[in-house]
């Protein structure tokens, strides 16, 4: 899994990878006249997505086609689930919470302070 890490965490191989979801099937070439950079510098990029298993070549003629392998994103997907549903679950709480503060100890605190403000203004001003 720490392949799959280490090659997503590039922007252009991440790229790379969003042009194969959406286009299918596309040889280096393709993917070079889309891509800010050389045809080798693609080949690179496409040899780490190999490694780490997240794109396969085949052979069609003359031209090598890499597609994507999307069983490893799923992997990394399942693992990172439960931390996804907890970060939701947090967050959920996040936005309830200010609504439901009336009776809490910290609203309470901030009406004190702002008792203590306006008093103290209106006693400075008299």
């Amino acid at each position: 899994m720490l392949d799959v890490f280490a090659a997503v965490a590039d922007p252009t191989r991440r790229l790379i990878l969003g042009r194969l979801r959406g286009e299918g099937a596309l040889s280096v070439s393709s993917l070079s006249t889309v891509l800010p950079i050389s045809r080798q510098a693609v080949t690179k990029h496409l040899n780490v997505l190999e490694k780490a298993g997240l794109i396969r070549k085949r052979v069609q003629g003359r031209e090598r086609l890499h597609e994507l392998e999307a069983q490893p994103l799923r992997e990394v997907d399942d693992w990172l689930a439960p931390y996804a549903a907890a970060w939701d679950e947090r967050l959920e709480r996040m936005r309830i919470h200010p609504r439901s503060t009336s009776g809490s100890p910290g609203s309470s605190r901030i009406r004190a302070v702002s008792k203590t403000t306006s008093v103290g203004t209106r006693s400075s001003g008299s």
